[in-house]
């Protein structure tokens, strides 16, 4: 009963005027802050953090020119934010300070003109975080690979591909070469290394080097992420295709593959496609 008796005294009061009678006048405005407008930025599967950075610099300037909103999120800021990170607990073993390439999840962010690089780098990371819980590596620790080694291949099978089908085929070819010994290959992480771009020819000096990124004449795995994989490359690295292919090229529709366990058939189609033979 006291609840009651308190909010009908309440009520009664806010009707009062100053000379303690019942008023008409409308309550005064109550004082609200402005909504900010909301932006959005698209950071693509496969991008690395370098072309986020630079997709950073020109959204803030779209922002500028056609929203008339500037907004705090910088390229600067953003490499800056972006170099300070640190991945996931489970990650830091094998992680050692590495790049933060990889766990950048490439997604649409929603930021405002308030929005500090910083905020938006972690908000990335927590993306990773909840999209990673989603990947079933049990396949991946019985072939003796670590969730930073899933994440590489998967940085590979994101930049390699481009029919959504062909992910796990390119895994298996990444798993069956590491098993065999055989370098796997993939002038992506070299292009990575020496930051050419696909657009543009590897030279013999990139062919040739010592490069750690060097897939051509190095064993194992480079020693970090290529680029920020999306979910569906995640789960094709931690579950390759059950084929025994050892190579892959890609066809003139510049979308597929052909893909096979025999060399000399990889070097006929090579030759076919145009791309030299072996």
């Amino acid at each position: 009963m006291r609840l009651r008796v308190a909010t009908a005294v309440a009520v009664t009061l806010v009707g009062l005027g100053t000379a303690g009678c019942m008023r008409d006048d409308p309550p005064p405005p109550v004082a609200t802050t402005p909504t900010l407008e909301r932006l959005r930025i698209i950071f693509p599967e496969g991008f690395t953090r370098k072309e986020m950075a630079d997709r950073v610099e020109a959204v803030r300037g779209i922002a500028i020119d056609r929203r008339g909103v500037t907004p705090r999120i910088t390229k600067a800021g953003y490499l800056l934010a972006s170099a300070a990170a640190v991945p996931p607990a489970e990650f830091r073993k094998d992680w050692r300070g590495k790049r933060i390439e990889g766990f950048l999840f490439p997604a649409t962010y929603e930021f405002t003109k308030l929005t500090s690089s910083a905020r938006l780098v972690r908000d990335q990371l927590s993306a990773f975080r909840r999209q990673w819980r989603k990947v079933d590596l049990r396949y991946a620790r019985s072939k003796n690979l670590t969730p930073y080694d899933v994440l590489i291949i998967a940085s590979m099978v994101e930049k390699e591909t481009v029919a959504p089908s062909e992910r796990r085929l390119v895994a298996a070819v990444i798993y069956n070469r590491l098993r065999n010994r055989m370098p796997l290959g993939i002038d992506a992480t070299l292009r990575y290394g020496h930051d050419v771009q696909g657009t543009e020819p590897l030279k013999q000096s990139d062919i040739q080097s010592n490069d750690p990124y060097n897939t051509r004449k190095r064993l194992g795995l480079p020693p970090t992420p290529i680029a920020n994989p999306g979910l569906a490359s995640m789960r094709a690295a931690a579950h390759p295709a059950r084929v025994d292919y050892l190579y892959f090229v890609r066809k003139p529709d510049g979308v597929h593959h052909f893909f096979t366990a025999s060399e000399s058939e990889f070097c006929e189609r090579s030759l076919e496609y145009g791309y030299g033979g072996c």
